[in-house]
């Protein structure tokens, strides 16, 4: 975890941290406290222009991966049974995607994220890499993961991307799928550390996107808004995140 704990302490992840005082004041554009810190601009706007900052991110993101992700192909083999392919929405340089096919052969794997972040994966046999916009288009696949993406995101957005996502595994076969791997805040786990550590998150969100971890209850309005006809969530050893499985 030592690429996600240098993430999380570097000065331009946390600097803005400093000001919210002055967010609570006269933030009332609905603008984050990051986005005030930086003239205007968005956390991933800036690790776009700043490449140190950027691969720093994605080193985090797949160090975090590792762990949730093994634990996913562990706990919940079932979750990809019948699966020829999957796409990782937003799946960076490809960790998550190459554990998984490496617990599943058979199942072929595809990493769509931006163009300036896909760059640096690496494509295999079963590991394809496509550059685009999860707004826009998502390749067809049986099953899509969302894998720490949507609390990046503001409600209606959140919407748009799984009504994406559906569109990419319709007309598919049964057994179809989009597999949503994020905090659940109300989520019972017995752990007082993991559910401190959900409002910490929280927080989080709220100083750098302006959005939030989620309770059951605003998992299901998303989910069900989006058209899905239902959904099952499992816990993971983590304590922190959950897995959501969302049927078409």
């Amino acid at each position: 975890m030592g690429a996600f704990v240098r993430f999380c302490t570097a000065l331009a992840v946390t600097k803005h941290l400093c000001v919210m005082s002055e967010w609570f004041k006269n933030g009332d554009d609905g603008s984050s406290v990051y986005i005030m810190d930086n003239d205007g601009k968005k956390f991933f706007d800036i690790a776009r222009e700043k490449p140190e900052i950027g691969n720093l991110f994605n080193e985090a993101m797949a160090s975090h991966s590792k762990q949730k992700i093994g634990d996913l192909v562990t706990s919940y083999p079932h979750i990809f049974d019948g699966l020829n392919s999957l796409v990782d929405v937003g799946g960076g340089t490809g960790t998550a995607a190459k554990i998984i096919a490496d617990a599943f052969p058979s199942l072929r794997c595809t990493v769509l994220d931006l163009p300036h972040v896909v760059e640096k994966a690496s494509e295999s046999n079963s590991i394809n890499v496509v550059a685009g916009d999860m707004f826009e288009k998502i390749p067809s696949a049986d099953a899509i993961l969302l894998n720490n993406v949507l609390h990046d995101w503001h409600g209606e957005d959140c919407v748009r991307i799984l009504k994406r996502c559906k569109d990419a595994i319709e007309p598919r076969k049964d057994g179809s799928k989009v597999i949503v791997v994020d905090i659940i805040q109300d989520f019972e786990n017995n752990n007082p550390k993991a559910t401190e550590t959900g409002f910490l998150f929280d927080i989080l969100m709220m100083t750098s996107h302006g959005t939030k971890e989620r309770t059951k209850q605003e998992w299901h309005d998303l989910i069900i808004g989006a058209g899905y006809s239902g959904y099952t969530i499992y816990p993971t050893r983590l304590g922190i995140d959950c897995v959501m499985e969302l049927y078409p």
